[in-house]
């Protein structure tokens, strides 16, 4: 029960988190970890597109970990991107505390991976 009041909020917040933040991106940083400037324009309009806004921000915490946090705490490597790609699918509870992140099974792997790149692509 406690699962679904916490799905009915972050859908209730999706409804009021429409726009994605821009930001800037460091293109050495960016190039050296073979992430393309299209993967990431792709990934931020595909989280753009998702429910993911109704429990992160691009800096701030809002229910999980900003962005920001998440790029500042993983480096931008293939291994990152694929664990953290597997996390957006499947779900994932006790990286950033107790409150699970709720699996998405709709979003493929390929565009998971896309929206890592472009999350960690804001390491400041």
């Amino acid at each position: 029960m406690k699962y679904i009041n916490r799905y009915v909020i972050a859908v209730f917040l999706i409804s009021f988190c429409i726009a994605c933040g821009g930001s800037k991106q460091d293109k050495d940083s960016v190039e050296a970890n073979n992430i393309t400037q299209n993967e990431i324009l792709e990934g931020k309009n595909l989280i753009a597109k998702s429910d993911c806004m109704g429990c992160h921000k691009e800096d701030g915490k809002l229910v999980g970990p900003s962005y920001l946090e998440i790029a500042n705490y993983y480096e931008a490597n293939e291994k990152n991107v694929e664990m953290l790609a597997v996390k957006i699918v499947k779900g994932g509870q006790g990286a950033w505390g107790s409150i699970p992140m709720a699996p998405h099974p709709t979003v493929s792997e390929q565009d998971a991976q896309k929206m890592t790149k472009y999350i960690l692509s804001l390491k400041k």
